[in-house]
């Protein structure tokens, strides 16, 4: 990308200029062409990626309406350079991962703990465990306690005795605050 010192002119330049658009992100100044319809009808998945924005936007608007929430989203643009827009809007678009979901320590037995390791693009609100039987009937589900706080690592903590762990599955479930959710499932 190029940098250009701006002509004193075009500092205080924002909005439509002809067939030109003019954005401020932080202390830079982007200049693009305005888009152009091409007179096709959109295809469907187009239409499916337009109302997804369409949803996103609106999560934009609801989160930002929430003073400790637009409060999160306002810290975290000023510390990435970015617009409070663009980061509530990837928030939207990008779900949390379940990097790591380490049962080493659990042998089925009451008071056990499981680690997780899961991370977000903006912020992991909750971790639920959830732990089946071989033949897949549920032993117990509960949420998971980040530990460090802002670490990332959270800790689940075993309330039932599975008489036979083999073949039983641990489930680790993420979710961000949109709601999105990403999943990790281990079969001891």
């Amino acid at each position: 990308m190029a940098a250009v010192e701006m002509n004193p002119v075009f500092v205080g330049v924002k909005g439509k200029v002809g067939d030109l658009v003019f954005k401020r992100y932080g202390e830079s100044l982007v200049m693009a062409r305005t888009s152009h319809a091409n007179g096709r009808e959109p295809t469907a998945a187009q239409l499916a990626v337009r109302k997804r924005f369409t949803e996103a936007a609106l999560y934009g608007r609801l989160a930002l309406a929430q003073p400790a929430v637009r409060q999160a989203y306002v810290a975290a643009a000023r510390e990435r350079g970015k617009p409070i827009t663009s980061l509530t809007i990837a928030d939207f678009f990008n779900a949390p991962v379940v990097d790591k979901l380490d049962v080493s320590g659990y042998s089925g037995q009451t008071g056990e703990t499981i680690m997780i390791q899961a991370h977000d693009d903006f912020e992991v609100m909750s971790v639920a465990v959830s732990i089946s039987e071989a033949g897949g009937q549920a032993v117990e589900h509960g949420a998971a306690t980040q530990d460090p706080p802002n670490s990332g690592r959270w800790i689940y903590t075993t309330t039932q005795t599975v008489s036979n762990v083999t073949g039983a599955q641990v489930t680790a479930t993420a979710a961000d605050r949109p709601g999105n959710l990403g999943t990790r499932t281990v079969v001891r």
